[in-house]
């Protein structure tokens, strides 16, 4: 391919993307718009500037995100090889200096001789080939160059995410599946309250604590996402007049309809994960996970994704990415990064690390990318990608994404068995895709 590829974004995903590009050998003109046009939440011109925490998150293999840092780490992630240089304690948890990760992330991207990086705002988003990866807070006009090219439908600018429990952790003895009235078969859990439990419940959510909405998030509540607290000061009763109405719902235990009742609609195609409908929130999440524990059926409820509303520019991803992350209308164009609906640090690397990966592919007219399922990188991507997906939401890497295991395990060992088999099913991808571990380290030599 003749020409220099673009990346826009100095962000993780970014920075990454570019990183990947350069070590396959090609020309890469890098796009950040800082210092000339700043963002409300950074505070400098460094790439990858982690503007909400230092964490990087729990870095064990018990976890799905610290088994996706491991496994970036095997296909030779730039993010990863500095964040280790520049860890601090966080017992764990892999947390950074962040000035210090900034800093140097940057330095590693200007030394290399075959990335240029250009400190100015792109309006317009170019013919060549192109990955945006340009995060939450895209500015006005590159927003619109994505209105335009995607459609306005596919283009969102808040999240209004309601948490995400795994099946197995529901206690089905208290709730039940069912659909109201008996339409749509049993495709909600529903779990019940009665009058005492219900206000118990409202008075917590009153009481929790909150996540104080910061200058750069919007501060105006559209009523399709009104956080339950909200709903909850206009009066005790709004809940159960909204999210919680129990309208058409027998609790076929008691053969009555409960004083309330919480819905869970299911969040995969597997029916392994399942989302509380209508519980979008800005409770902390130490405070959620003790508040939504109060809810019958709930008690032991294991979160893979809690609720938020804040400020947030990403896509209707299965709609329109195919598993390589290109534009399914616009081939040559890719989107990386929190803007393709994935959350967190990591999760937002690894998105621009695959990107980088697979338009190196293209340009020479090789086969495209898609990792394994069972890789905490494949059951991500998997479930962005996934055709059909209704009300889509952003996810981070969780172990409810991967596929069930061969035989049946719990807890711990459940976790570790599916950290084994995805280090080894990555193995096996990385040999027949010519990605070997070794190979991956020389690059970053």
């Amino acid at each position: 391919m003749s020409g220099r590829v673009t990346v826009i974004g100095g962000g993780l995903a970014g920075a990454e993307a570019a990183w990947q590009l350069a070590r396959a050998g090609l020309d890469v003109d890098l796009w950040e718009m800082r210092p000339a046009c700043r963002t409300p939440a950074h505070q400098t011109d460094r790439l990858g500037e982690l503007v909400c925490s230092n964490s990087f998150r729990n870095a064990t293999l018990e976890t799905a995100v610290g088994l996706l840092k491991e496994e970036m780490r095997r296909l030779g992630s730039l993010v990863m090889r500095i964040a280790d240089a520049h860890r601090v304690p966080a017992g764990a948890c892999l947390a950074v200096d962040r000035t210090r990760f900034a800093a140097a992330l940057t330095a590693a991207v200007e030394a290399e001789p075959r990335i240029r990086l250009v400190r100015e705002e792109v309006r317009a988003i170019p013919d060549g080939l192109t990955i945006v990866a340009t995060g939450p807070l895209t500015s006005p006009a590159l927003s619109e160059a994505l209105r335009l090219a995607l459609g306005a439908a596919h283009l969102y600018f808040y999240d209004a995410i309601a948490p995400t429990v795994t099946a197995d952790s529901i206690d089905m003895t208290v709730a039940w599946r069912a659909s109201r009235y008996d339409k749509g078969g049993e495709d909600y859990v529903n779990c019940p309250l009665d009058r005492a439990q219900y206000y118990a419940f409202v008075d917590a959510v009153l009481a929790a604590e909150k996540v104080p909405t910061r200058d750069f998030e919007r501060c105006i509540y559209f009523e399709g996402c009104m956080p339950i607290e909200e709903m909850a000061r206009r009066g005790r009763d709004t809940l159960a007049f909204g999210p919680m109405r129990p309208v058409g719902l027998v609790d076929p235990r008691t053969g009555r309809r409960p004083y309330a009742c919480v819905q869970l609609r299911q969040d995969d195609a597997e029916g392994r994960l399942f989302n509380m409908v209508g519980f979008q929130t800005k409770m902390t999440y130490p405070e959620q996970r003790r508040v939504f524990r109060m809810i019958p059926g709930l008690e032991h409820a294991e979160f893979v994704r809690l609720g938020s509303l804040h400020r947030n520019t990403y896509v209707d991803a299965p709609s329109l990415l195919l598993p390589s992350l290109q534009v399914i209308q616009r081939r040559r164009l890719l989107l990386a990064g929190q803007l393709v609906g994935v959350e967190g640090y990591v999760e937002s690397a690894a998105m621009g690390l695959l990107a980088g990966l697979n338009v190196a592919r293209l340009s020479r007219g090789e086969p495209t990318l898609v990792p394994p399922r069972t890789t905490a990188l494949g059951s991500l991507l998997a479930y962005i990608t996934q055709r059909g997906r209704r009300e889509f939401q952003p996810m981070n890497a969780n172990y409810g994404l991967f596929p069930p295991l061969a035989r049946p395990l719990r807890g711990r060992e459940k976790k570790l068995a599916l950290a084994e088999r995805a280090l080894a099913d990555l193995a096996a991808w990385q040999a027949r895709a010519g990605l070997e571990p070794a190979a991956a380290e020389r690059r970053l030599a």
